[in-house]
């Protein structure tokens, strides 16, 4: 078996890790360009969502790399991600990639069983590597956390920021190439010493924007036209709402441990949307009143075009700005979107969160 699995921000850090450690080979996809998006469009129907398409493109440049089989997690609900799987296997079909197995991981709320079932699959006579796997995979994910979160910090306050992209591209290149999550949290705590070795000036205040939306846009840096980045190198520090930990600990923790998930967005959520109605949309609603309360200055709500469950979240969104008074920018991507526009329209809401700041 060699397997590949989409490009969504860190998630081929962590599945890499739990794979190396159970002894199943990866094929990681290239980076995720304008061709990757070429090439999933080209198989996609006009109206899916912009995930949907990327990914296609990243299994079909792993399929040419060599992989055999394609790991995805699976949903439930109104939101089109239940669908992907077996749509993308029918249009990879279609397209002559008749020999490429599929393994979908459907949510463990829908059972741990069929959870298992799927990763024992992956995993074949290195099944009882899963649990330990996983767990160093978490511990993975918990330390680019703290990565992300010292960036966070530093981008803005750095007096010299291309240093600090060319940090952070090498450190993309290497986590590639290592081994096993032994390896990656040596890597990854190198480069949060690194990154605390950049000079910064300890007196800037900057404004606070936090990052709302749709999991997928605001997690993979191609899909919102690396937003977190372009935001830092203006003077803003940024907070994404959600990151792959996050998803983890919500979605196959704690349900394990019969809890619920995401209680405290439920909880922020419930005056405006007291009800799941698929998506992240109860997340978004409360993620951004969570950042109203905590002090941000402004907020960022990015989704793909057609979402359904984020064009319930941007009805609702006016109103929690006008309860908060908090300005919100609201940013919709697919295959179309321009990087001229995108760029002005963040200058123009951070020069508006600014001022308005004072």
């Amino acid at each position: 078996m060699r397997l590949t699995y989409p490009h969504m921000g860190e998630v081929y850090i962590a599945v890499k890790s739990m794979m190396d450690d159970i002894g199943v080979e990866s094929i990681i996809p290239a980076f995720t360009t304008n061709s990757t998006l070429r090439l999933g469009s080209s198989i996609s129907p006009e109206a899916i969502c912009l995930p949907y398409k990327i990914m296609l493109g990243n299994y079909i440049n792993s399929i040419k790399a060599g992989a055999d089989t394609i790991i995805i997690t699976g949903s439930c609900g109104p939101c089109r991600f239940g669908y992907y799987g077996p749509l993308q296997m029918q249009a990879l079909e279609d397209a002559g990639y008749n020999d490429i197995d599929i393994i979908i991981l459907d949510p463990p709320r829908e059972g741990y069983g069929k959870f298992l079932e799927g990763l024992k699959k992956v995993a074949g006579k290195n099944s009882r590597r899963i649990i330990p796997s996983f767990i160093n995979a978490y511990k993975v994910c918990s330390e680019l956390d703290s990565m992300n979160e010292l960036l966070y910090y530093t981008r803005p306050r750095a007096f010299n920021k291309a240093e600090l992209r060319i940090l952070i591209h090498e450190f993309k290149k290497n986590i590639t190439s290592v081994k096993g999550s032994a390896q990656m949290l040596e890597l990854i705590r190198d480069t949060k010493r690194r990154i605390n070795a950049v000079d910064i000036d300890e007196s800037l205040k900057p404004v606070k924007i936090g990052i709302i939306g749709e999991i997928y846009t605001i997690i993979e840096p191609f899909s919102n036209l690396n937003t977190e980045e372009r935001l830092g190198d203006m003077g803003v520090e940024v907070h994404r709402s959600m990151t792959v930990k996050d998803w983890v600990q919500n979605n196959v923790i704690l349900p394990a441990t019969g809890r619920k998930g995401y209680k405290l967005e439920r909880k922020l959520s419930k005056p405006y949307l007291p009800v799941l109605i698929g998506g992240h949309t109860q997340q978004c609603i409360g993620h951004a009143v969570h950042y109203a309360k905590t002090g941000y200055d402004g907020l960022i709500q990015i989704y793909p075009m057609t979402c359904m469950p984020e064009i319930v979240s941007r009805s609702i969104l006016p109103q929690v700005e006008k309860n908060y008074n908090i300005p919100i920018l609201y940013l919709i991507v697919d295959e179309q979107t321009g990087e001229a526009g995108f760029q002005t329209r963040l200058e123009a809401f951070v020069d508006y969160v600014s001022s308005s700041s004072l």
